[in-house]
Order: structure tokens, then sequence, then C-alpha cells
């Protein structure tokens, strides 16, 4: 929701795509056009495209579970939206006319190697199919096609966010003893700031990265979150504890994977304007007070 009403405030005609009824009020509320469609079904989607006739299409299709992604097979979903959904909706796209289309990707698959396990690797094929099919897509000329690679989300109105502070009060969230992770994040603020300056000032053809100016471990995320709610100290473990328990998680969260939103910058004309984690974090709790 923050995108469509960022789009609205900018003064785009916005059409959300959505599958429930239920959403429709919310959007409407936004000042933009709700349509009704599965993404997987293509004649379906490609009738409220081909209805909403938009010069520009961002690809943001998820169905990650609320309480956020615990384990691989929670992306199964989420995979068939990036490969099949992609599809669907670059040859909608195509078919109403519009001229551009970008689509949100997730940065941290790049960081990703053979080693990881079976369920993640499916995600990173995923990811890299919808990835291919909008860059090849551009490369042949059938409509100008961009890819933005967002870090870890956070901020107000995320859902991840609010499940990890919800955690840390319980302390159910632990530091890893050790832990040398360098995770790239991003406001989600700012990456609504960059879906929209790539609308009109994107390259064709290109993917990039939108992370903020400095990784963070997740240690450090935890800890900075549990200053935020006023909660205990978060446990210590071993790092062997989270490797049984949540390997999914585990593997995510022990990653060293440094980017650079220098293309962004120069070509985006965009800025995070949270450098960091603790930056962002520290402007929630000024707007909470």
């Amino acid at each position: 929701m923050p995108l469509v009403r960022a789009l609205v405030e900018a003064g785009h005609s916005v059409t959300a795509l959505t599958r429930s009824p239920a959403k429709q009020p919310a959007i409407r509320a936004l000042g933009a056009e709700p349509a009704m469609a599965d993404a997987l079904d293509a004649a379906a989607l490609r009738r409220v495209v081909e209805a909403a006739r938009p010069t520009h299409v961002i690809h943001q299709l998820t169905a990650l579970p609320k309480g956020g992604v615990r384990r691989a097979s929670d992306l199964a979903a989420t995979n068939r939206l990036r490969i099949d959904g992609t599809r669907h909706l670059l040859d909608a796209a195509i078919a109403a006319g519009a001229t551009r289309i970008i689509g949100g990707s997730f940065a941290l698959m790049q960081g990703f190697g053979p080693d990881a396990p079976a369920g993640v690797r499916e995600g990173v094929a995923a990811v890299e199919s919808m990835e291919s099919q909008i860059l090849d897509a551009s490369r042949s000329g059938r409509i100008e096609g961009i890819v933005l690679r967002y870090g870890l989300f956070y901020g107000p109105e995320n859902p991840a966010t609010e499940n990890m502070i919800a955690a840390v009060r319980r302390r159910m969230l632990p530091v890893v003893r050790g832990d040398r992770s360098l995770l790239p994040c991003i406001h989600i603020a700012d990456a609504v700031g960059a879906t929209v300056a790539a609308l009109d000032r994107g390259q064709p053809g290109a993917a990039y990265d939108i992370v903020d100016d400095r990784p963070v471990s997740m240690a450090e995320i935890v800890r900075a979150l549990a200053e935020y709610a006023a909660a205990p100290a978060p446990i210590a473990v071993p790092a062997w504890v989270p490797r049984l328990v949540a390997p999914y998680l585990a593997h995510i969260t022990s990653m060293r994977l440094t980017l650079s939103n220098d293309k962004a910058r120069a070509e985006l004309g965009w800025r995070p304007a949270f450098s960091s984690w603790r930056d962002g974090l520290a402007h929630m709790a000024a707007s909470a007070a």
C-alpha cells in the first residue's frame, strides 16, 4: 500500500491488482482503482490489464505468509508468481500497449551459492527467472524492462518489522555469538522512492541494487530493535542453534553481502533518506513519540 499511496500522491493514475475483494475498499481509499484477477490466470490477468490500458507496469507480485518467511517452503507460492506470473504479466502489459515494466526483485538472492539448501535454490531460480524474463523482453525491444533489487525491507507498515519487534519483546529473537553477517537493508519509504523514480528515469535493460549505505549484521538489527522496543537485551546463542531450528533463516541471516547503491543514485536521481538501519529506526521512534 505505501507504493500505491506514493504513486497517487505523485499524480499518477493507478490501477492496483488484487486477488482479494476485501482489499478493494482500501485501494479506493488511497485514490487508486482496484482490478481483480489472479496473476496465475493468464486470460483473466490479460483482461484486467488491457482494460486498465497502462503506460507503465510495476511488478510486485508476491504471496508471502503474513507472519513472514520462516522456511524455504513458504516461498513456493511466490516462486510461481515470479516465474509464471511474470510471464503472464509481461504478455498482458505488452498486449495492452504498455511501454515500460519495472520488476521488484530481492537483493539477497545474489548472495546464495551452490551450497544453499535445495528449497533456497528454488527461490533463487525463481528470482533469476523473473529478472531474465523482464530484461530479455527489454533487450528484444518488446517493452522497456527494469529490475530493482531491494534489500531487506523494514519500517512502518512492514509486517516483517512488526513481527521482529513482537519477537524481541518476548525475547524470542536471539543474537548469534560471533555474528559476522552483512545484510543490505532498505527502509520501505526509500524503496518506494526508488520505484517511483524508476518509472521515468530508469534505463531500459538495467538492474539496480536498491539498498541503503551500510549493511548490518543480524545481531546489530536485533539489538537495535530491542532498544527501539525498550525490550530486555536479547539472548545470545551459539551458531548451531538457528541452523538446527530454522535452517532457512540461519542461511539468510549469516550471509555477508555488500552491495552499492551508486548506480541507482547516478541514474535514478535517487538517494536513501535513511542511510542505515539505525537511522531509519531512529526516525520510526521519533515519529511514534
